[in-house]
């Protein structure tokens, strides 16, 4: 995991931080997990996944065949 060093927040900021961290009942450190990760995984972004699905379900949906070698691969050997 990486590590972050924020300079230079301004107290009010750091107080209000510490002020939701209380109201979640967690430390300040995770509260300020928890804002990072919500600002990276907002619900309004781009899933490719789900806009090609709703990009084939306008033709009733696509069929694709997957080839696969029947024989599986062996695992690496490091020794």
């Amino acid at each position: 995991m990486a590590t972050l060093t924020v300079r230079n927040l301004p107290d009010e900021v750091h107080r209000a931080i510490r002020v939701r961290a209380a109201q979640h009942g967690r430390s300040t450190e995770a509260e300020i997990r928890d804002i990072l990760a919500q600002s990276v995984h907002t619900e309004g972004r781009l899933r490719l996944g789900t806009e090609l699905r709703r990009y084939a379900e306008q033709f009733g949906g696509i069929e694709l065949e997957i080839r696969r070698d029947p024989v599986p691969i062996e695992p690496a050997s490091f020794e």
